[in-house]
């Protein structure tokens, strides 16, 4: 059966309706938050009130009224509203709602609910009927378009970027929800205390149908003319987590803002993102392994210990679990944010790799290459070779270990910081041996 609907807005309710969806905003005056798109003079708000409408992608977190905008266009643009969900719908209900749409004389407005779970094929099912205007595409989606969707649907559609409700906007949307009573809990003529609204508030964490399932839950547990306490809220909020979708955009984003606050040696911001992820429901293991790979990328060698700091965090963590483990990961995480930074080796590592890729299959120069056969010492393998340790400081000055073709490259410049200002120098006062061996004329010439 075809889950697309013909919806007209703001029909007749069903017996039993969330509050959070007859909450939800029926005009543009009643939306609260994304002011950057819908204030006086935005692009979002000039198409809606022009009635112009284009196809469309609302990119954002839960809660933050993506089906709502939907709605709303359909509504002030007279526009036929089909609404698919893409967890439940496949092509054939594409075409179905396809179907509806040229059977319908006015304009119609498709409104696909998590786009990005649909597959590439069914993401270009919709693109020949946005081309010749059979429709209006209008996707939501919570992970970020650039990596979910094809590039040929997001050619023929503006993206508009929603933002988390801010606590304004959510304290705003509660106190209205608590006066309301056509849509809200008007009716049962509650109280909230000061204390109380704020937890209320801050655990909504910028979702808006969030806060006010808070709220129904909490006006189902009292009488009419009650006063909502702040133990009431706390314990109505106690199971509730901060937006992480695992693997997810935000996922990412976070992990992005761990790493960069080791980088930028921000142990506190370092902590904060930490403790972000831990609380989300990140997998601690998972961390782990990018807080190790992290001593490499950006301490390095201006700091050997980091690495070896975060391997016993690790094993740490596996021996102890949480949450008695999760706290070796923070003490890798403060060394790793305070220690020296190099990324020498990470930089390094790239070119060298570069001109591995990039110079072919050169070959081994015949000086260094090993000769365990009788055949093998006959060709000239390993002849000429200076071995290192019989050397006067146990180098040998003037030899080269590039082939030929490439040259010597250099690819390792280490920092002057922690213990790279060490490594550098020696490096030099090698490279200066090197020179003084090389300008002396050969025994042949």
């Amino acid at each position: 059966m075809c889950s697309a609907v013909v919806a007209d807005l703001f029909d007749s309710s069903p017996a039993y309706q969330p509050l959070a969806d007859r909450m939800r905003p029926r005009r543009l005056e009643q939306v609260v938050g994304q002011r950057h798109l819908l204030g006086e003079g935005k692009p979002l708000r000039k198409a809606i009130e022009s009635g112009r409408l284009h196809s469309m992608l609302f990119w954002g977190p839960p809660g933050t009224g993506k089906t709502t905008l939907a709605r709303l266009l359909a509504q002030y643009t007279d526009a036929q509203f089909l609404s698919l969900s893409a967890v439940l719908s496949g092509v054939r209900d594409i075409r179905a709602a396809v179907d509806q749409a040229r059977a319908h004389a006015g304009v119609t407005l498709l409104f696909v609910d998590e786009v990005h779970r649909f597959n590439k094929s069914q993401q270009d099912a919709f693109l020949p009927h946005i081309e010749d205007g059979t429709l209006v595409f209008v996707g939501a989606t919570t992970e970020n378009p650039s990596f979910e969707l094809n590039n040929a649907l997001l050619s023929r559609t503006r993206t508009y970027l929603l933002k988390s409700l801010d606590e304004m906007d959510i304290k705003e949307l509660l106190k209205v929800a608590l006066k309301d009573r056509e849509r809200g809990l008007g009716e049962l003529q509650l109280k909230i205390e000061d204390e109380a609204l704020q937890l209320l508030v801050r655990a909504a964490d910028g979702d808006a149908r969030r806060s006010l399932s808070f709220l129904e839950v909490l006006a189902d547990l009292v009488e009419p003319g009650s006063l909502l306490t702040l133990e009431q809220v706390r314990e109505v909020v106690s199971q509730g987590h901060r937006r992480f979708d695992n693997k997810g955009d935000l996922f990412y984003e976070q992990i992005s803002a761990l790493h960069k606050s080791v980088r930028g040696s921000d142990p506190d911001a370092a902590l904060y993102w930490l403790c972000r992820m831990l609380d989300g429901g990140c997998d601690p293991l998972y961390i782990a392994r990018r807080v190790l790979r992290m001593a490499s990328e950006d301490i390095g060698n201006a700091d050997p210990r980091a690495l070896e700091i975060c391997l016993s965090a690790w094993q740490t963590y596996e021996r102890l679990g949480s949450p008695e483990g999760e706290l070796a990961i923070a003490q890798a995480v403060v060394y790793l944010a305070s220690a020296a930074k190099s990324n020498a080796v990470y930089a390094a590592f790239k070119l060298a790799m570069a001109d591995a890729r990039e110079s072919g299959s050169l070959d081994v120069p015949m000086h260094i290459r090993n000769a365990p056969t009788g055949l093998m010492k006959d060709l000239g393998y390993g002849e000429g070779y200076r071995y290192a340790h019989d050397e006067d400081d146990g180098f040998a000055a003037g030899e080269i270990y590039f082939p030929a073709e490439l040259g010597e490259r250099r690819y390792y410049r280490p920092v002057p910081r922690g213990l790279e200002i060490r490594i550098g120098e020696k490096l030099e006062q090698l490279r200066k041996l090197n020179r003084k061996a090389r300008s002396k004329p050969s025994r042949d010439s």
